[in-house]
């Protein structure tokens, strides 16, 4: 009998009424789950939303295929690395799951290291070693997803808040991972560094209106700067519940500063830690978008009038940012 483990659940974004009605009309069209259900002892690890179609429909053939992990923090890091290979997920959900991946790897690593040897060999400073192993694991997820190292170890602390956030009030992490709520990073952030008495008021505090408008402004900012990626994974590749990725909505330069100028007023970002965020979101959102027009377009960034171009872009850039 296949087992959910809530916690594994939990890092699979949600699937709306529509498109989980659109995952069982496949279904019963092929008239089998074609991806295999991935479990771990029995508890499903991947494939949570064929699970609940097979729950409507007890007849329709399955297969099940076993993977072996060495713990549960392992378990974590794989399903959100496998769910952030799909294309359709929203700038929240992707920034969740590379916080949680980086802070699950790093759980799975520290138990992995067990004993650490005698009095003799603390003189080795196995703090040191760990930092330089945190370091390696940020770098790669990093590379892994085309962002900066400091926007995983942001994501990390996001993440942080998000689950502290749920176990001080159930339902929150939903809220958030839909976008039925939209708060800013920092008051999020701020809810794993809080005391536990203090967080289930914190977690409410997400709801404020205040709060809401400030994080809608930043995520449409970011919507507008950043397109959809164009290739999804590969079709036969198993991950859970494939969904068709939403049309790209184009905005102009002047939308962007409408949005930017609504931001930046009296009643909006007012700490120099929101103002910073910003900066670096932008600066987070350029190289990631360089790097991917560069990786799906290959043959043009060989032509030698494209490469002089975007030479005469970049020192623009950088003659800007020299003025700071």
């Amino acid at each position: 009998m296949l087992k959910i483990d809530p916690e594994f659940a939990d890092q699979i974004p949600p699937l709306t009424e529509e498109e989980f009605r659109q995952l069982e009309a496949n279904i019963l069209s092929d008239g089998e789950v074609i991806n295999p259900i991935l479990v771990w002892n029995g508890v499903i690890v991947d494939g949570h939303n064929r699970f609940r179609v097979l729950e409507l429909h007890p007849k329709v053939p399955y297969r099940i295929f076993e993977k072996q992990f060495s713990d549960r923090s392992e378990v974590v890091a794989w399903i959100c690395k496998n769910q952030l290979g799909r294309r359709n997920l929203t700038p929240v959900q992707r920034k969740y799951l590379i916080g949680k991946q980086y802070r699950a790897e790093k759980a799975a690593r520290s138990a992995s290291d067990g004993f650490r040897g005698n009095r003799y060999t603390s003189l080795v400073n196995p703090q040191n070693e760990d930092l330089l192993k945190a370091g390696r694991t940020c770098d790669r997820i990093a590379k892994e997803n085309h962002v900066r190292h400091s926007y995983v170890e942001r994501a990390g602390q996001y993440s942080s808040g998000v689950d502290a956030a749920e176990e001080a009030v159930p339902g929150t992490r939903q809220e958030i991972l839909s976008g039925k709520i939209c708060p800013v990073d920092a008051a999020v952030q701020a809810i794993a560094q809080a005391p536990p008495e203090e967080r289930e008021a914190l977690a409410n505090h997400l709801r404020d209106p205040e709060v809401q408008r400030r994080g809608r402004l930043r995520s449409e900012v970011k919507r507008t700067q950043t397109e959809r990626q164009p290739e999804g994974p590969d079709q036969s590749e198993p991950f859970d519940d494939e969904k068709e990725a939403a049309p790209v909505t184009k905005v102009s330069r002047k939308q962007i500063m409408e949005i930017y100028n609504s931001m930046l007023n009296s009643d909006g970002i007012t700490t120099e830690d929101d103002v910073v965020l910003d900066m670096q979101d932008a600066i987070d959102t350029l190289i990631f978008r360089w790097n991917k027009c560069l990786e799906l377009n290959p043959d043009i960034a060989k032509v030698a009038t494209f490469c002089s171009r975007i030479k005469q872009i970049a020192k623009e850039g950088i003659h800007y940012l020299q003025k700071f």
